[in-house]
């Protein structure tokens, strides 16, 4: 509630962001859900938890952050699932316990490209998300997010005003993909790449939808694409 309430708008007004966000009423506190989105900028978080107010949810967030002083005491007492991507055993329990949480009735919130793009265009996606988003049975809920990037860039620490615009998408039945994670993944990000250019963005290519397994920013070859 503080995060959520406090901290993101004075964080978004130190940096000069102004946010507006589009298509709110998908965003509904009442209903459990996954919401999948695209990464620009150390901008993102406060923008999310302000722009999905009043939405219950934590982000997923990389296992090496346990270990950051301060910072890992709020994730732990507040809930936030963590995933250890260099172990694939120990994320798929992680993705598991996540997928209770969000049946217990708290969304989740995961940056589905694994890192910030450098360009602002729409990475491949990771699967992990979408294993979780059947593990959980719920709603997929694309979210795009434009111009974090040019206040906060990444890697700079230069600050420059300007607007940040946020659109939640409707949402999106994991039925309707018949058990097949790929055809999730690219459902999700079509929406998302419609919404970057819909927002002034760059969007992205729809024929690198899954990210190669290992790997931030590279898809899969074109071969390999239409399994799940």
């Amino acid at each position: 509630y503080v995060v959520q309430r406090w901290w993101s708008p004075v964080l978004l007004w130190a940096g000069g962001a102004t946010l507006e966000v589009l298509g709110k009423e998908h965003a509904d506190p009442r209903r459990a859900a996954i919401y999948v989105c695209n990464h620009q900028s150390t901008l993102d978080i406060p923008a999310v938890f302000r722009g999905l107010w009043p939405v219950d949810f934590r982000f997923v967030v990389k296992h090496p952050l346990k270990y950051v002083p301060v910072l890992c005491w709020y994730l732990s007492l507040a809930g936030y699932p963590f995933v250890d991507r260099g172990n694939h055993a120990k994320a798929v329990a992680s993705l598991a316990k996540a997928g209770r949480k969000i049946r217990g009735g708290t969304s989740v919130v995961v940056f589905a490209e694994g890192t910030r793009s450098d360009t602002g265009a729409i990475l491949p996606f990771k699967k992990g998300p979408f294993a979780l988003a059947m593990e959980a049975k719920v709603p997929v809920i694309p979210v795009t997010i434009e111009g974090t990037r040019h206040v906060m860039p990444k890697n700079s620490w230069d600050i420059v005003p300007g607007p940040v615009r946020i659109k939640v998408g409707e949402p999106i039945d994991i039925a309707q993909c018949d058990g097949n994670r790929g055809a999730l993944i690219r459902a999700v990000r079509d929406v998302i790449i419609r919404q970057s250019v819909e927002l002034g963005g760059l969007g992205g290519d729809a024929n690198a939808a899954i990210a190669a397994r290992g790997q931030e920013g590279i898809g899969r070859a074109a071969d390999e694409k239409q399994s799940a």
